[in-house]
């Protein structure tokens, strides 16, 4: 459109040089036209421009990345961050800050809950979100929110700073709206609704700086996502003049975190969505004040540079000023609308409803008491006519299936933990018992009946297999007592559902391998929960036998 619009222009002067003849030389409009010309071809050449060089935003690619166009041909690469959860109404809790006395008040660790926008059915079902694998350079901002293209270059790889919150959801906003009009195809979709970019939410931030699904549970709650090659300075730019020394750096130079994602510490701080809230202890303060950043910057001292670290900062600044600081800059998040149709709506009504109701806690199978204290009260408040006592009556239903459903999220957790610890021990087994065949073996080829060997060291041997043989016994009876304690603990309804979700979370750690084991477990538990009978002989074979 640029360029037809400038020949146009070309045609008008052309014409008005032609009236102009009388007073202009037929050689100067000719030099004139050639020069308007020059200037056309020009347009053309900058709309027909190269797309960028894939070392301008996406300098260290890695297995399943995810591109997204921008404008002047232009691209951002995201991660996934994968969550195990299946249907709109399911969440996964986390521990978000940490336990600290000294930033209490703003760090302290609190619960948490993520859940991701986007479906995935296949191997099993579960969620995801998207974020930026590098903070926003100054290129990809320019290319949105400028009129004309930037020129691609390796000094625009630094990260976009000194723009205020305002800005960065305009930017967000204008980013939006051209992929819907320019690139719709490529927006991932939940329920049929295209997905849009907005900075991303606390919980969203924090998990995956962790690591998420990447890291274990320890990992996830340390202060820092691991570090294993190099140590912190590997991973991350922050004050001295062993790193940042500083000065701003170039995205993308360091080595990621387990989720792909670059400078998630250090380098900028990264705005978030949400206003800043102070720390009650297991909730947040009720005042909501600026805006929150995260992750530290070039100037954060090594020693202070955290995963829990989070500060306010103001929208405007005491000069009356939008608040623009050259230390903080933007990651975003690409997400979907919850409620997407009327179908997702009907859907999540209904799990809603089933929220901390008996049929939705799958009661453990040790109780028989098959009452509904929910039913029970709703009954006894629809013969009520006092309208405080009905509200009373009301309120006390819905504290119960609040309690119930957080009681309910516990013992998933305590199931997921057992899982894992029988797919572990599962492992031990394998290894334990086949070792102690290796030790059985030697033994009988160097101390059978026609050996030759001396007494003292068939002596030996015969200690050493011993000794193994009792750390053996000593992890299969530790093995059934947990097979044991979970059918005890826990019906065939509640364990099931996890099984999934371990296997995401080991997916997600590039633990795999461990599926076998965990699938023998699970195998091994429901065979006990079916026929009672405590199979330890059976039990450490199907272990040896992966």
């Amino acid at each position: 459109m640029q360029f037809i619009s400038n020949r146009r222009k070309v045609c008008v002067v052309s014409k008005s040089l032609a009236q102009q003849g009388a007073t202009h030389s037929a050689r100067s409009a000719a030099r004139v036209l050639g020069l308007l010309s020059a200037a056309v071809l020009g347009v053309a050449s900058l709309s027909a421009q190269a797309a960028w060089d894939e070392k301008y935003y996406n300098p260290k690619p890695l297995p399943e990345d995810v591109i997204l166009p921008m404008p002047c041909d232009g691209f951002m690469t995201l991660r996934k961050v994968p969550v195990p959860v299946a249907s709109p109404m399911d969440d996964y809790g986390v521990t978000l800050g940490q336990d600290s006395d000294e930033w209490g008040y703003i760090e302290q660790a609190r619960p948490s809950y993520i859940a991701g926008s986007f479906t995935v059915s296949k191997p099993k079902p579960s969620r995801y979100y998207l974020l930026a694998k590098y903070e926003i350079s100054e290129l990809q901002y320019q290319a949105v929110m400028n009129d004309s293209c930037p020129t691609a270059s390796a000094k625009m790889r630094l990260p976009q700073v000194g723009i205020s919150w305002f800005d960065a959801t305009a930017f967000a906003d204008k980013y939006s709206l051209w992929l819907r009009k320019n690139a719709a195809a490529k927006l991932p979709k939940e329920d049929g609704a295209a997905g849009f970019l907005r900075l991303p939410t606390e919980a969203e931030w924090e998990f995956a700086a962790r690591g998420g699904m990447a890291v274990s549970q320890a990992e996830f709650r340390d202060v820092r996502f691991p570090t294993p090659d190099g140590g912190l300075g590997a991973y991350a730019w922050f004050a001295g003049a062993q790193s940042a020394n500083g000065k701003l750096q170039l995205t993308g130079l360091l080595k990621p975190n387990p989720l792909g994602l670059f400078d998630v510490l250090g380098n900028v701080d990264e705005m978030l969505f949400e206003p800043f809230r102070l720390n009650k202890l297991d909730r947040q303060h009720g005042q909501a004040g600026g805006y929150i950043v995260r992750g530290g910057n070039y100037l954060t001292p090594q020693a202070e540079l955290r995963t829990a670290l989070r500060q306010e900062q103001p929208y405007y600044s005491s000069a009356g000023e939008q608040t623009k600081l050259k230390t903080t800059g933007i990651r975003l998040a690409l997400v979907a609308p919850v409620l997407t149709s009327r179908e997702r709506i009907k859907q999540v009504e209904q799990d809603w409803k089933k929220l901390g109701t008996p049929a939705a806690s799958q009661a453990n199978t040790s109780k028989t008491d098959n009452s509904d204290p929910l039913a029970e009260i709703s009954s006894i408040a629809s013969g009520v006519q006092d309208d405080d006592l009905k509200k009373q009556l009301e309120k006390l239903r819905s504290d119960l299936r609040a309690n119930t459903q957080a009681r309910d999220e516990q013992r998933d957790q305590a199931i997921r933990s057992e899982l894992q610890l029988g797919a572990f021990l599962c492992t031990k087994l394998k290894d334990d018992g086949m070792f102690l065949d290796t030790l059985q073996g030697n033994f009988e080829r160097s101390c059978g009946a026609n050996s030759e060997e001396p007494a003292s060291r068939c002596d030996a041997r015969k200690e050493q297999l011993e000794s193994h043989r009792k750390v053996l016994d000593f992890m299969l009876n530790y093995y059934a007592d947990t097979v044991v304690s979970g059918a005890l603990n826990y019906s065939v309804a509640t364990i099931e559902p996890q099984v999934d979700v371990v296997a995401q979370q080991m997916a997600a750690r590039s633990k795999s391998n461990l599926r076998q084991y965990l699938d023998t477990h699970w195998k091994n538990l429901g065979a006990y929960m079916n026929n009672g009978k405590v199979a330890r002989s059976q039990w450490l074979q199907s272990c040896k036998s992966i």
